[in-house]
């Protein structure tokens, strides 16, 4: 009889952790320094400069999927969020359309997020409030026995509309942004360079505040956790 082990089947279910410089390499650095280096036409040209630089998001958004096994809502949104890119691009549409677009996806998440809560499934389980991050089964074991699910309920909610606030305020820098930046014509070297630009500039000015505040919805969320629960943080938490 072959014996099993339990420690390798536990190393085999459990995803591979994501590699923030892998993510902004390949989501930031290289597709800015292509668009704001290579658009020329002693490079790439501008259309191919676009094609080039767009592969590589692309490619790790579709490695993401199939990775995780399942489609991911989030992973799903941003492919298409590329392709809507490199297509009103390469069309050479009016640069507002990218500016809508850049605006679009936030908030339909914003949007999405306030809606779940009157569903079954609401999106604040799927990005903090979940078996990966936390011990959900303690958490609701001992919130039974203390009395405290209409409560919890309520904080839950309030942390979804703190998300869907933060999706908002993507929304809107993002749509700012892009006006800002996507002055020339489609088509265009400078165009194509101030596309790079926008790349570059969306971590510090769109990313890092969202993801402040994504950081201070969990610190909320933990509190009001030990708080109902009367659990330590070392003791709700998933153990890696």
């Amino acid at each position: 009889m072959t014996e099993t082990n339990p420690t390798s089947q536990t190393n085999e279910r459990q995803p591979q952790k994501e590699s923030l410089w892998a993510n902004l390499l390949l989501n930031i650095v290289i597709p800015t320094l292509i668009l704001t280096k290579l658009s020329g036409d002693d490079w790439l040209g501008t259309k191919w400069a676009i094609v080039i630089a767009l592969i590589f998001p692309l490619a790790y958004g579709l490695r993401d999927l199939t990775q995780s096994g399942k489609v991911n809502f989030f992973s799903a949104l941003g492919i298409i969020s590329i392709l809507l890119t490199g297509g009103i691009s390469l069309l050479e549409l009016d640069a507002q359309y990218i500016a809508i677009k850049e605006a679009a996806i936030p908030g339909l998440l914003g949007i999405a997020t306030v809606a779940s809560l009157y569903t079954r499934w609401p999106l604040v389980k799927t990005l903090l409030y979940n078996d990966r991050i936390l011990d959900t089964e303690k958490i609701a074991r001992t919130l039974a026995v203390n009395g405290n699910q209409t409560a919890f309920e309520r904080t839950l909610q309030q942390a979804s509309w703190m998300i869907a606030c933060s999706f908002f305020l993507s929304s809107a820098l993002n749509y700012i942004l892009a006006k800002l930046l996507l002055q020339s014509p489609p088509g265009t070297e400078a165009f194509n360079e101030e596309l790079g630009k926008m790349t570059a500039l969306s971590f510090p000015v769109i990313a890092l505040p969202a993801t402040i505040i994504l950081m201070l919805v969990l610190f909320f969320l933990f509190r009001r956790i030990g708080k109902l629960t009367g659990l330590k943080l070392e003791e709700i938490m998933v153990q890696q």
